[in-house]
């Protein structure tokens, strides 16, 4: 337990032991029975300000990470503390296709509780920094990924929360817009203090980028510390990984996905 969590008032985030399920899908069902860990005992203290790199394979957890770290997603096991407001910045998540981009400026305003002014205020910071132009009026379902990324990481930043995590949101569009986020991305981070986590594969990006490295692997913490030590070892296991034959591959795949599954009392 948590206990006299004013204790934990100079950290951004705390996770105790952290675990989210979810159940397997099979053919021709809708949803199986079988459970496995998404993510398993996950424990970490992540201080106010720091800017956090989150490494790992695909499948290991990231984006369920990511989505908790947001709230966005309830854990199903353990404690989380969160002191701050968040805002998750990922292709698709948080975007109604059906309304148009100036639309979901509305609504997230709306849902905040922002007064019209307020609303009206964010929209103006949305359209001087996403640079979308007529497409702002058009239902986003029209919008292409970079287009989608542009918007959704436009509408955060207009949010100002104290807490950024960005899920491979600059992995799409154009490098020019990318630069651009990264470059506000460094002033939130040394100018005004924010707390970011940043998931990507770029690990040249992540290393110059981020301070803390934080490498979840099969839905388990694996390491966390100075970004440099944990991006070296992360690239020793995919270059390993990568060596093996696919049958090699695969065997480690399925060998690391089977210690997922929730056993269950026959």
């Amino acid at each position: 337990m948590l206990k006299n969590k004013n204790a934990y008032d100079e950290y951004a985030v705390v996770m105790k032991d952290v675990s989210k399920i979810y159940r397997l899908k099979q053919k021709g069902k809708k949803q199986g029975n079988q459970q496995f860990y998404a993510l398993k005992g996950i424990d970490f203290k992540i201080k106010k300000g720091d800017c956090v790199g989150i490494l790992g394979t695909n499948g290991s957890g990231k984006s369920t990470l990511s989505m908790i770290l947001a709230g966005i997603s309830d854990h199903d096991g353990g404690e989380m503390i969160v002191n701050g407001e968040q805002a998750l910045i990922a292709i698709n998540t948080g975007l109604n296709a059906q309304l148009t981009g100036e639309e979901n400026i509305e609504l997230k305003g709306a849902l905040l509780g922002l007064k019209k002014k307020e609303v009206e205020k964010i929209k103006q910071g949305v359209i001087e920094f996403a640079e979308l132009g007529d497409f702002l009026y058009q239902p986003v379902k029209k919008y292409s990924s970079g287009m989608k990324s542009r918007l959704g990481f436009s509408i955060s930043l207009a949010l100002n929360p104290d807490i950024f995590i960005v899920d491979e949101a600059l992995s799409v569009g154009d490098k020019g817009f990318a630069q651009k986020c990264m470059k506000r991305m460094q002033k939130l981070r040394d100018e005004e203090g924010k707390t970011i986590f940043f998931i990507s594969h770029a690990l040249s990006q992540v290393k110059s980028f981020c301070h803390t490295g934080m490498w979840i692997e099969g839905g388990e913490l694996k390491e966390l510390g100075d970004i440099n030590t944990v991006c070296e070892h992360y690239s020793a296991y995919v270059d390993a990984y990568n060596a093996l034959s696919e049958k090699e591959k695969k065997q480690q795949r399925d060998t690391k996905f089977e210690k997922r599954i929730i056993k269950t009392k026959k």
